[in-house]
């Protein structure tokens, strides 16, 4: 299999069939072997049942069904956990993404890229709810990942087989699969495509996301730096905290030494009422603490799930078409 073609669904009824159609005029044409891979993530409005009659039209078109709502994130880790091809492409299903932009993406994927990324440089969206976010988040992104990329948000990317396969993701994460790609020491690269504006339906995403699009970065930040070193990140808090205590120390024998050589009332003061002294410093070692315990327990889970072969989502049946 030379080409596995992976799209997530969530309530997209009216844009299904089109979007088969598509792939189906553009695939046939690149003169290789192709499968498409629809993960119906638990919807709700007929899509599964319109996937199940598809699957009878459309050949080479395999259908996985969620017995719930996962999110975009398990839709796509189960897409790349049947997909077979060698380079693996990724699309939305509600029709913003162009397939015929497919072949220029798998051009794109020489032998030192291993991730080719789309660019939504004209993107059709609300300017205030989705563009400003957008371009905020992927200049963030870009600093924080040393990946510097224009639409970290893109559906529309491959990916080569070796490289997906070895990553494992979870929460909101399939936005950062280039970032955690770079972390295998692969090539990323970006190229323009082409963005229209929604058909039907309404958009899943808001800027209800953002919050935890942030802890999602902030674990990846530690995964891509800190992973292989949990002791070099706590290393440095506690060495500031360190160095604030032996100042304060350091200041308190200062003040004591004042006191009993010239008996200021400051250093007096200061001597009599260690709490207010303390107080800054416990609270702030509390929220070390509590962001420590956070960053421990994304590790702890990853060790629940691929120590025991666990996945982050539970498939209720495949469909495959006859050929």
């Amino acid at each position: 299999m030379d080409l596995s073609i992976v799209s997530p669904v969530y309530n997209e009824l009216e844009s299904v069939e089109p979007l088969c159609k598509a792939l189906h005029d553009v695939l046939p044409g690149m003169g290789v072997h192709y499968e498409i891979i629809l993960v119906n993530d638990g919807s709700t409005d007929g899509t599964r049942e319109k996937l199940q009659e598809l699957v009878t039209q459309f050949p080479c078109l395999k259908v996985v069904n969620f017995r719930r709502n996962y999110g975009q994130t398990a839709a796509m880790s189960a897409g790349f956990h049947y997909a077979e091809g060698e380079v693996v492409i990724t699309l939305d299903a509600d029709l913003q993404n162009d397939p015929k932009d497919i072949p220029m993406l798998y051009a794109e994927m020489t032998e030192d890229v291993d991730v080719v990324s789309g660019w939504r440089k004209d993107r059709k969206d609300k300017m205030a709810t989705r563009k400003i976010p957008s371009m905020l988040a992927n200049r963030l992104i870009s600093k924080i990942t040393g990946v510097s990329l224009h639409d970290y948000g893109c559906t529309l990317k491959a990916y080569r087989k070796d490289v997906i396969k070895n990553i494992t993701l979870y929460g909101e994460m399939h936005r950062f699969i280039p970032a955690l790609a770079s972390w295998v020491g692969r090539g990323v690269k970006e190229v323009v495509v082409t963005h229209h504006a929604r058909q039907f339906g309404e958009s899943k995403y808001g800027l209800s996301r953002t919050f935890r699009v942030v802890l999602d970065l902030i674990t990846v930040k530690f995964l891509l730096r800190y992973s292989m070193g949990p002791i070099q990140l706590f290393g440095k808090f506690a060495g500031i905290f360190i160095g604030i205590g032996l100042l304060m120390f350091a200041f308190m024998i200062g003040a004591n030494a004042s006191f009993h050589l010239f008996g200021t009332e400051f250093a007096s003061d200061l001597i009599k009422r260690p709490f207010w002294n303390t107080t800054a410093f416990m609270l702030l070692l509390f929220g070390v603490q509590f962001i420590s315990m956070g960053l421990l327990a994304e590790i702890q889970i990853r060790t629940y799930y691929e120590g025991q072969n666990k996945r982050t989502y539970v498939v209720r049946e495949v469909i495959e078409s006859s050929d």
